[in-house]
């Protein structure tokens, strides 16, 4: 346990709402509820885990009844901070709201920093680090599969990989350091052979973990899709279709788009940003040639690039320039307008372009293989993820990080281990690849990172 002073927040969203939530935690919770709260059993006569109706009144102001409320009491250790908790749930007003806080402090609390409660939980012990970073990851989730996975990251899934990988590295470390320090003791003689095997063990355990990153982000984070072509393609009668939205003007003038237009959809579980251009071509026109350039950095950031090409008008020099452009991103190419071909086959210099690329053929006026276009986005995110969706995942770009760090050390020790560098080298490694670990977790971690991560919270979680 950590003593800490107690803090209060408001823990519901700001504006207006039917309900609205103050949590107090700390050693002065109950003291304090039992000042401003009035219902027919006195505070400390309250069962803990009870929902009880009262009023809270204002002790400052000759008991003036505030609001009529619901007050939880939660004693310790059984509370999310594992501390004496209070929440009051009273009418969602924005005055009510302050004005309960603010006897709240003046009662002797102080206003919680952000994401403290949280934090409290992490310090106290009753959830580790990468737990507590999954919160706001279930916060801010946008679709349910993003959530589902911060979910899990909460239970513990990731921890739990993470802890056994470690748990080997520092079962190693004791083995070495034994037969370095304490050679006339009968103790397992670990050759350098067998350490390496348990080191090449660990290396393969850390790289599958970090296999499952591209996945753990697309999920978590989303993915940019950019839609480009030349004017007049269907780029925005796609763009609405896709979003089912009216947000990019369409008409038959080349070049109407004159700017970059976004929207994030959810395509089956996955937050994608899609992203409508400036049809891209040799322009004159001083408004279109800064669209065409925001089309350009668009293509730089883009996840997936869908490059539409009009069937009716076959393969063109600006569209080969595009391509050749675009040639080391992620594309499918979208042929568009099909149904304008009477069942023929685009041309042959059309055919020759796409074979051998993801493509599809669409009408979007006719919706014709717009289904087979999102599977086809969804496949290209995924599919350099390994395992499928019960597996654990990475989806922190700073647990990314340290398990690569991790894996560093170990392809160090493994390394010093071949070229016959004594065990003591090598040790530095693999302690090198434990520490790392740890700071997934918190087991070693310091006071500065901590602070920067809950930060990132929101005041009241």
């Amino acid at each position: 346990m950590v003593n800490m002073d107690t803090i209060a927040a408001i823990s519901t969203a700001p504006g207006d709402g039917a309900i609205g939530i103050i949590r107090i935690s700390g050693s002065e919770a109950f003291a304090i509820a039992e000042k401003i709260f009035a219902g027919k059993k006195k505070f400390n006569n309250i069962p803990s885990h009870t929902v009880n109706y009262g009023k809270i009144i204002n002790p400052y102001n000759n008991g003036e009844i505030v609001d009529e409320v619901l007050l939880l009491k939660m004693e310790k250790p059984k509370s999310f901070t594992t501390e004496d908790v209070v929440e009051i749930h009273c009418h969602g007003g924005t005055v009510v709201l302050k004005k309960i806080l603010e006897i709240v402090l003046k009662a002797g609390a102080r206003i919680a920093e952000p994401g403290e409660f949280t934090k409290r939980a992490f310090l106290n012990g009753r959830i580790d680090l990468s737990q507590a970073e999954a919160i706001i990851d279930i916060i801010n989730a946008k679709t349910d599969r993003s959530s589902k996975a911060a979910v899990e990251q909460l239970e513990g899934k990731l921890s739990r990989i993470v802890k056994d990988i470690r748990k080997k590295l520092i079962e190693l470390i004791a083995h070495i350091e034994v037969n370095v320090d304490y050679p006339e003791y009968d103790v397992e003689q670990l050759t350098e052979r067998i350490i390496y095997e348990r080191a090449t063990e660990i290396k393969n355990d850390l790289v599958k973990l970090l296999s499952s990153y591209d996945k753990g982000r697309v999920i978590r984070e989303g993915a940019n899709v950019v839609i480009t072509g030349r004017p007049n393609a269907g780029k925005s009668s796609l763009f609405n279709e896709l979003s089912g939205k009216s947000r990019a003007i369409v008409t038959d003038i080349p070049g109407t788009t004159r700017d970059i237009i976004d929207d994030y959809i959810n395509l089956n579980g996955i937050p994608v940003r899609l992203i409508d251009t400036a049809g891209i071509r040799e322009t004159e026109d001083v408004i279109e040639k800064i669209g065409v350039q925001r089309a350009q950095d668009a293509l730089e950031k883009a996840d997936i690039i869908i490059l539409m090409i009009d069937a009716t008008a076959g393969i063109t020099k600006d569209d080969l320039s595009l391509l050749e452009e675009i040639s080391d991103k992620k594309l499918i190419i979208v042929i568009n307008k099909i149904d304008l071909l009477d069942k023929q086959k685009p041309d042959d210099d059309l055919q020759k372009i796409i074979s051998g690329r993801k493509s599809v053929e669409i009408s979007v006026k006719k919706g014709i293989g717009i289904n087979e276009l999102e599977s086809e986005i969804e496949k290209m995110l995924l599919k350099d993820a390994a395992g499928n969706e019960n597996d654990i995942i990475i989806t922190n770009v700073r647990h990314k990080n340290l398990v690569d760090k991790a894996l560093d050390s170990t392809n160090e020790a493994l390394s010093a281990i071949e070229n016959g560098i004594p065990l003591d080298c090598a040790l530095i490694d693999i302690r090198n690849a434990a520490e790392y670990l740890g700071m997934i977790t918190g087991e070693s971690i310091s006071e500065d990172v901590a602070n920067e991560i809950f930060e990132k919270f929101c005041i009241g979680k």
